[in-house]
């Protein structure tokens, strides 16, 4: 039987501590934890933290991004330190729709976070990072809720809210991938046709959309129209910045404005690259491979 189905068998809330601010405090080093489990010795805990306070990163992330721990045996871990329920394998379950009404998506994402149950005055809500619950503590004394706290893997809560909350699933590009955000659909077709000779080529009509998109397919770069219905590229870029698992993405903004004020403002609000409409075939390649060259540099340091 899965943790989640054990779980609602015997109650999510019995037996288990509620977050409060005397329970969120680590009992132990998480290195010392990990070395008492055998996954790493004190010399490789040692040097990583001194290379995680270098880069001003957490230990646990460095570690992940060097490959000497995975996921889970982070959050096991993790769990161990704050004396709280690891929980895996919940993005498969069933959950009521009403559920999704008390946290936006935003806020799942943003804080990789997700409600798992609630039972009148009490929520139970997977986390990634038990240290970062200061937005739990707010949602919980505005809404005079007792909180219920697991902790689960990143890739598992982000796999649950693109799967509930966006009816998509997770997935990881295993070729170059560009997500193509336009409304017009003739433009759409010319960029696409002269994308796909080069890139695989994800397509959305409306900024709402592409965000789910990128969400769950995680582009390697995204291409979106400044004019667009729900969310204009602005918006996009914003909320892709919000959400940890696609901040780094570059985001490239077309605009038939050409004045040297708006591209200007585009740099600053932190796209990667700007292009005027209408957009040359030789240009939209070159300036979409740059984007995708430095993504990659991004995802692997040692090919900077």
């Amino acid at each position: 039987m899965a943790l989640l189905e054990l779980a609602a068998a015997t109650g999510f809330f019995c037996c288990h501590r509620h977050l409060n601010e005397e329970n969120v405090q680590p009992a132990r080093k998480l290195g010392d934890i990990l070395v008492e489990r055998n996954l790493l010795c004190p010399v490789t805990v040692e040097r990583v933290a001194g290379l995680a306070d270098k880069q001003g990163k957490q230990f646990g992330a460095v570690l992940e991004e060097m490959g000497l721990i995975t996921e889970k045996e982070l959050a096991e871990a993790l769990a161990q330190q704050f004396n709280l329920r690891p929980l895996f394998d919940f993005a498969r379950m069933k959950f009521p729709p009403q559920l999704f009404d008390l946290i936006p998506a935003e806020v799942a994402l943003g804080n990789t976070l997700f409600p798992l149950k609630r039972e009148g005055d009490k929520l139970a809500l997977a986390i990634a990072d038990p240290a970062h619950t200061k937005i739990v503590r707010n949602f919980a004394a505005n809404h005079n809720l007792s909180i219920s706290v697991y902790v689960s893997t990143k890739s598992e809560i982000n796999r649950a809210i693109c799967r509930h909350y966006f009816g998509k699933e997770l997935s990881r590009p295993s070729v170059k991938t560009v997500l193509l955000v336009e409304d017009n659909l003739t433009v759409l077709a010319f960029m696409k046709d002269v994308l796909s000779r080069q890139f695989q080529v994800i397509t959305a009509t409306d900024g709402m959309e592409a965000y789910k998109e990128a969400i769950a397919k995680q582009p390697h770069v995204v291409l979106t129209d400044m004019g667009m219905p729900k969310l204009d590229g602005f918006a996009l870029l914003h909320a892709l910045r919000a959400v940890p698992e696609t901040r780094r993405i570059p985001v490239i903004l077309v605009s038939g404005t050409t004045s040297e004020a708006a591209e200007a403002r585009a740099f600053e609000r932190g796209f990667f690259d700007y292009l005027h409409k209408p957009v040359k075939e030789s240009t939209l390649l070159t300036r979409v491979k740059r984007a995708y060259d430095f993504s990659e540099r991004q995802s692997h340091p040692s090919l900077k």
